[in-house]
């Protein structure tokens, strides 16, 4: 495996440790979105492309599941370096 292959947490691990997601405003680029997720203590624990996210995961603007399919798609792609946080 090269350095730069991610690898992520098991999904169960992910649930455990993510306390919040949040959709906030990219403090360089206030026309960007971003999703941080935060731990149980309040730390952000990393942040994901707002767009990306939700071209990836399959969610449209009116999409009433949209914000439960954000999360799952998160949970599956949260980084294992996050432990190290």
């Amino acid at each position: 495996m090269s350095e730069e292959e991610i690898r992520f947490l098991p999904y169960e691990e992910a649930v455990r440790l993510v306390a919040a997601i949040q959709e906030e405003e990219d403090i360089d680029d206030p026309d960007h979105r971003i999703l941080t997720v935060y731990s149980h203590q309040e730390k952000e624990l990393c942040w994901f492309d707002f767009e990306e996210v939700m071209r990836d995961a399959g969610v449209k603007a009116s999409d009433p599941q949209g914000k439960e399919k954000v999360t799952e798609y998160i949970m599956h792609h949260l980084p294992d370096w996050v432990l190290d946080i």
